[in-house]
């Protein structure tokens, strides 16, 4: 299952990456989305893919899954959830006050030459 995973965050990756060299501020966007997932992937993947009971170590249990994974996974779903969502306003605030998305546009070089 390691090996699938290895695969699917890979090509999040790439996509990520290919996606964020774009010149769109939405395709950079969605990049960094793809990046943020393939990064909570490879997280779980480096905490171990094992079957177990619960996360609980106060109980005599013989096997438990690791909580850390876990709970690091979820703080950094929050973080790139607030990220995502202050790049969105950003966005479309550029596009609202100079009526493009592309970055070549955005760096206002015009009437500097």
């Amino acid at each position: 299952m390691e090996i699938v995973m290895a695969f699917v965050i890979g090509i999040l990756f790439m996509s990520a990456t290919y996606l964020m060299l774009s010149k769109s501020l939405l395709r950079i966007i969605i990049g960094t989305g793809l990046l943020s997932h393939g990064a909570h992937l490879l997280i779980l993947t480096m905490g171990g893919l094992k079957k177990g009971t619960v996360p609980l170590l106060g109980e005599e249990a013989s096997s438990y899954t690791d909580p850390i994974p876990q709970a690091l996974i979820l703080t950094a779903i929050v973080i790139s959830f607030g990220v995502t969502a202050f790049f969105l306003v950003l966005a479309y605030r550029a596009y609202k006050e100079l009526g493009t998305d592309n970055t070549e546009r955005l760096r206002g070089n015009e009437g500097n030459d």
